[in-house]
C-alpha cells in the first residue's frame, strides 16, 4: 500500500509543479492564449483533486501503526493544494477583471473593489470547506476507532466464553472425581466393618470352642 501512496506522491509533485508554473504565467499572457491556459490549469487541478482522493483511500488501507506518518504527509499535500487553488483563483479573478475592463470599460477603482470582495468571499468559502473537511476527517477517524473497539470487544467476549467453558468442564470433572472418591470411601468403610464382624465371629467361635472343650473334660 505504501508503494502506491509514494507513486501518487510523485504524480502529485509533477502536477503541482506544472500548475505552479502555469499560474505564474497567466497574468503575463493575453487573449486566447491566456484563456486556454486558464482552462488547462483548471483541468489539471481537477486531476490533482482526484489524485488526493486516491491518496486518502490508500492511507485508510495502511495499518494503523504506520498510518499517522502518511496522514501527516497527506495533510501537508492538502495544504499545498489549497494554496494552489487560492493562487489560481486570484490569477483567474485578475484575468476576469481585465476582460471586463476591456469589454465594459470599468474604471480601476471599481475593479479593485470587486476583486477584493471576490477574494474575501473566496477565502470564506475556503475556510468553510476546510472546516467541513476537518469534520469529515474526524468522523472517519472516529468510525475507525469504533470499529477497532468493537473488534477488541468481540475478541474479549470470545476469550471470556472460552474461560467459562473451561470452568464448566473443570466443575464437571471435579464433581465426577468427588463422586468416585465418595464411592471409594464407602467401600473402604464397608470392608472395615466386614473385617471387624468377621473377626468378632472368629473370636466368638474360638471362645465357644474353648469353653465347650473345657466343660467337656
Amino acid at each position: 500500500m505504501s508503494s502506491d501512496f509514494e507513486a501518487y506522491e510523485q504524480d502529485f509533485g509533477t502536477l503541482t509543479a506544472e500548475i505552479t508554473n502555469k499560474i505564474g504565467r497567466i497574468p503575463k499572457l493575453g487573449g486566447e492564449e491566456k484563456t486556454q491556459l486558464v482552462l488547462n490549469v483548471d483541468k489539471q487541478l481537477e486531476e490533482v483533486r482526484e489524485l488526493m482522493e486516491q491518496m486518502d483511500l490508500e492511507v485508510r488501507e495502511i495499518p494503523i501503526q504506520s498510518r499517522g506518518m502518511y496522514q501527516n504527509r497527506l495533510k501537508s499535500y492538502k495544504g499545498e493544494m489549497e494554496k494552489l487553488e487560492k493562487d489560481f483563483k486570484r490569477s483567474r479573478i485578475a484575468y476576469s477583471d481585465e476582460v471586463r475592463n476591456e469589454l465594459l470599460g470599468e474604471d480601476a477603482g471599481s475593479s479593485e473593489s470587486q476583486r477584493a470582495h471576490l477574494l474575501d468571499n473566496t477565502e470564506k468559502l475556503e475556510r468553510s470547506s476546510r472546516r467541513l473537511e476537518a469534520g469529515y476527517q474526524i468522523a472517519v477517524e472516529t468510525e475507525q476507532v469504533g470499529q477497532e473497539i468493537l473488534a477488541n470487544l468481540h475478541t474479549d467476549r470470545e476469550k471470556i466464553q472460552r474461560s467459562r467453558d473451561r470452568l464448566r468442564e473443570t466443575d464437571a470433572n471435579l464433581g465426577k472425581s468427588s463422586r468416585i472418591l465418595t464411592g471409594m470411601l464407602r467401600r473402604i468403610i464397608q470392608n472395615r466393618v466386614l473385617v471387624f464382624v468377621l473377626g468378632a465371629i472368629i473370636l466368638l467361635t474360638i471362645v465357644l470352642a474353648i469353653y465347650f472343650n473345657v466343660r467337656g473334660q
